[in-house]
């Protein structure tokens, strides 16, 4: 998969939303990182912009913003011939963010996204307006057998299922994970304790719903 296969997989802008909500949740209730896991989410983190991020600790990254003009995009794979720094001229893959809407343009040089050179860490680029039908990337050419690193950054977010999600945690975390708890908290529905104790038997209800308060998960707290 890359970026062209990438904006064709993804779901509207409030789904997409609500699906990094949850992979952020299931981050907290599995793995217990209250900040800066695997995948994360910070429902305030600018003023009027909301982050969905991943970093798999690895050199591979991403971050999806969100804001009252849409949501902008951005993945880096360090193993990528695409990386800025694949040479010795520091730049951007051509066509990676020409075609960047203005509305979106700051997020190009936002300094939390970008090296210490001020060059943007992407391999992947795109976005949508909120006025737009459809995802948008640059006319990226991929090289002859290579990748852009957007399969390996975003399947877990593309495959949009819970079955999906718990197919790589089970993997990550390397323990079998209960499906109906992984689909409950995929759909955002109200955390119970039966489904607290089945992803983490020493997390407690009060715990938990301290914890997913934090990204804002509907009712952020347990029934």
């Amino acid at each position: 998969m890359n970026v062209h296969d990438l904006i064709r997989a993804l779901p509207d802008i409030p789904t997409l939303r609500s699906r990094c909500r949850a992979m952020a949740a299931l981050e907290l209730l599995i793995g217990g990182n209250t900040e800066y896991g695997y995948f994360s989410y910070a429902p305030m983190w600018a003023p009027g912009v909301e982050a969905a991020l991943m970093d798999d600790g690895s050199g591979g990254e991403y971050a999806v913003v969100f804001t009252a003009d849409g949501a902008f995009g951005r993945g880096f794979d360090h193993e990528s011939p695409m990386s800025p720094w694949g040479d010795e001229d520091i730049a951007l893959w051509p066509g990676l963010v020409d075609t960047v809407p203005e509305v979106f343009r700051p997020w190009v040089t936002e300094p939390a996204f970008c090296a210490e050179e001020g060059v943007l860490q992407a391999t992947v680029v795109f976005w949508r307006e909120t006025s737009d039908t459809a995802w948008r990337a640059g006319e990226v050419e991929i090289p002859v057998g290579a990748t852009d690193g957007a399969g390996r950054l975003f399947a877990v977010l593309a495959a949009g299922t819970s079955e999906g999600y718990r197919a790589f945690a089970e993997d990550y975390y390397e323990t079998a994970l209960d499906p109906a708890a992984i689909e409950h908290v995929w759909n955002l529905r109200p955390l119970t304790e039966t489904v607290v104790k089945a992803l983490d038997p020493d997390l407690t209800p009060a715990r938990a719903a301290a914890a997913v308060a934090l990204i804002g998960y509907p009712g952020g707290g347990t029934t």
